[in-house]
């Protein structure tokens, strides 16, 4: 056996089974072998039967005397009874629909049995324990630290153990790729050994020297790749956009507000970086209603001033098309600007009296005639989705490159729009602003981003009403909707945001706008069952609208355009509304099933109101009656600094379930957390000893060109 060797071709794999892993990544024997447990069960302790205690979760070694089927009266289902003695005494063993055991457990069979006695009336038993014979050297599935992981429909957690154990031996063919001088600096165990004592360690220590070295993996490539990206950009050159003091001044001075001085130091800090001739890398990370759009705008009035484009990418149609209405409205009477979309084409200049739309039944011809204007230098400020990335997209003297959003674009989209912005005629390189509206701690932003310069707004303009937050009980709903239909009446609007677009509770089959959780379908709340549940049954005087991704761009378009113009009273809406939807008029925010959000997204949910001069509120509603669930909703009750929230959401959470694996940088940390500070720390020591002279280390090259596909390790 390989790594290469097919998942089909282990010992009890068949086609069925195959199609299963391929559900989870696992194609191959390197596949399964990078395929981590996400917990342990410790089954370690071996009592002897007659020490047993209620609720105590052990592991005994015993003989079946006894084992065979019965039909329970009831509900009529198999149940598998045995009797397992040792020297010391008998227990009773129990378990549920599993018929086929009588045929693998024979009577004295010598069997582990690891699990959590409970005692009945007629005594201790244990029920459904875990089982597996002691005829061999080793233990799979008890009377150790038992490793759990993730699954997909059809595949048990035994059948998993049992294909790890066939080639967890192939970890000893996994070259080392980290120097000897690191590996003894830091004390790291080798990788092959790691591999092996992450799946089934032998002891704790065994247990926590994997996990740190698997952690450093990936913390130090991060780290790495980083440090090299460092080094190179110190060998480009950029254009020099040279700070013009007067216009800038005369800018801010028109604006019709005060900037806040994070606003200030971040807008100065870009400002420099784009005078000195080196590309800037930089992230302008702000809270939700922040400002961070007039400080981009003041870098693309820049490139401007110094005759070359800016170009600003957006994830999606509604954030590009506002981004395009705010740039105009800074700098329309100074620059011309075009918006650029899978299905609209706008164009605006300082000497027409109206933005042309070139939205008609000959949008190709009109298209193409906005490519030609951008790639003869015709359009100063371009801003657009995805589109901008298209081929047929070519800029003359691109100086600057602005992407909103910028975790939900992949690493080689950005890379697709850095190389786009060389200066076609001294191939310089181009700076480059990432913007974010999730709020990112600073220590947090450099270890996710070594590679980029950090700059914050932490403040809100002054002026800025709280946002009063509620938690809704349950039998308030009623009191809650009465208060929304008087906000409605006195002539605000509100959001309502669902976790899925819609569910069909019969078969449990949801469409899902988040990865789904453990809870049953018919507990998750849909946009369009609220949807007719509202418009048909609670606000029959009002206009509710809907909102979700899978609706068609122009209907997206024109359903926020009736919201803004106040021909919808209430949206029903996914998260599609999370980021940078603008709508000054809505005071209320209703979160349904709000346990499923992170902190950081309901913050961004929250964001959507309270932009305006009337007071806001944000009402969340819950059916779930988890303690860690209630705890964090009722800390975001009570904070609306989205710096805190995202540092309580890393503490609760983990950067992957925050940030998500796509987030720049993060690549895919499987076992790395944010918490892991003194790993994060050698890691970063060894990448600054290693990448000045990386040249040297061929092995972690060819390791840096593996990350493209799908391992870190």
């Amino acid at each position: 056996m390989q790594l290469n060797t097919p998942i089909s071709q282990l010992n009890r794999v068949g086609k069925a089974t195959a199609k299963k892993m391929e559900r989870l990544g696992i194609k191959t024997a390197l596949d399964l072998l990078y395929f981590f447990p996400f917990r342990y069960e410790d089954f370690r302790r071996l009592v002897p039967i007659s020490e047993l205690k209620d609720g105590e979760t052990i592991t005994i070694r015993g003989r079946v005397e006894l084992i065979a089927n019965k039909r329970s009266f009831k509900k009529r289902k198999i149940i598998t009874e045995a009797l397992v003695s040792d020297e010391s005494g008998s227990v009773r063993v129990v378990w549920f629909n599993q018929p086929f055991l009588t045929k693998i457990l024979k009577i004295g069979d010598v069997v582990f049995l690891s699990g959590k006695a409970q005692a009945d009336m007629l005594g201790l038993q244990f029920v459904s324990p875990v089982y597996e014979k002691a005829n061999k050297d080793a233990t799979t599935h008890t009377a150790r630290l038992v490793p759990i992981y993730p699954l997909t429909a059809g595949l048990t957690q035994k059948q998993i153990r049992f294909l790890e154990s066939q080639i967890v031996g192939l970890s000893q063919n996994i070259s080392e790729w980290i120097p000897e001088i690191i590996l003894e600096k830091f004390d790291l165990a080798p990788i092959s050994e790691a591999l092996r004592g992450i799946h089934f360690p032998e002891d704790d220590n065994d247990f926590k020297q994997s996990v740190e070295r698997l952690k450093f993996n990936e913390w130090f490539l991060l780290q790495f790749n980083a440090e090299i990206a460092r080094i190179k950009r110190n060998f480009e050159s950029a254009p020099i956009l040279i700070f013009k003091k007067k216009e800038i001044q005369d800018f801010v001075k028109a604006l019709p507000f005060t900037l806040t001085k994070s606003q200030k130091i971040s807008a100065w800090e870009i400002l420099q970086d784009i005078a000195k001739g080196k590309p800037m890398n930089r992230l302008l990370s702000g809270d939700v209603g922040s400002g961070k759009t007039v400080v981009a705008a003041m870098a693309a009035y820049s490139a401007f001033l110094n005759g070359y484009q800016a170009a600003i990418m957006a994830p999606t149609e509604i954030l590009a098309t506002q981004h395009y209405n705010t740039m105009v409205g800074l700098l329309g009477d100074k620059a011309r600007l075009c918006l650029l979309t899978r299905s609209q084409f706008k164009f605006q200049a300082p000497n027409y009296n109206d933005q042309i739309n070139f939205k008609s039944k000959n949008s190709k011809k009109y298209k193409k005639e906005l490519l030609e204007k951008i790639k003869n230098k015709e359009i100063d400020i371009i801003i657009g989705t995805h589109a901008l990335l298209g081929e047929k997209v070519e800029f003359e003297k691109l100086g600057l490159v602005v992407v909103d959003e910028q975790h939900r674009f992949g690493v080689e989209q950005r890379k697709i729009i850095k190389e786009k912005g060389g200066v076609s005629s001294s191939k310089k390189g181009t700076h480059f602003l990432s913007m974010t509206a999730t709020p990112i701690p600073r220590s947090l932003a450099l270890s996710i981003y070594g590679d980029l310069d950090v700059s914050i707004i932490d403040e809100l303009p002054p002026g800025r009403k709280k946002i009063l937050t509620r938690l809704v009980e349950p039998v308030k709903r009623e009191k809650a909707y009465q208060f929304i239909h008087e906000q409605i009446k006195a002539g605000r609007q509100a959001f309502v945001i669902c976790p899925l677009i819609f569910c069909d509770s019969e078969s449990e089959t949801c469409n899902l706008n988040l990865e789904p959780r453990a809870v049953g379908a018919e507990e998750k709340k849909s946009v369009m069952a609220e949807y007719e549940k509202l418009s048909k049954k609670i606000f029959t005087d009002l206009k509710i609208g809907y909102l979700h991704g899978k609706q068609k761009a122009k209907e997206k378009e024109d359903t926020m355009a009736k919201f803004k113009n106040k021909e919808i009273d209430i949206l029903v809406s996914t998260s599609v509304v999370e980021v940078g939807v603008d709508i000054s008029n809505a005071s209320v925010m209703m979160i349904e099933n709000a346990d499923r959000f992170g902190l950081a997204q309901l913050h961004q949910f929250r964001g959507r109101v309270g932009r305006a001069e009337h007071q806001s509120y944000c009402l969340l509603f819950t059916e779930s009656d988890a303690v860690k669930a209630t705890e964090r909703l009722r800390y975001f009750e009570k904070e609306n600094n989205g710096f805190k929230l995202a540092d309580k959401d890393l503490e609760m959470r983990g950067p992957g379930e925050v940030y998500g694996t796509e987030q720049s940088g993060m690549m895919n940390l499987r076992l790395a957390k944010l918490t892991d500070i003194g790993i994060i720390k050698k890691a970063k020591e060894a990448a600054r000893l290693l990448a000045p002279e990386a040249e040297k280390y061929p092995i972690l090259a060819k390791k840096m060109k593996e990350l493209e596909t799908a391992h870190l390790e």
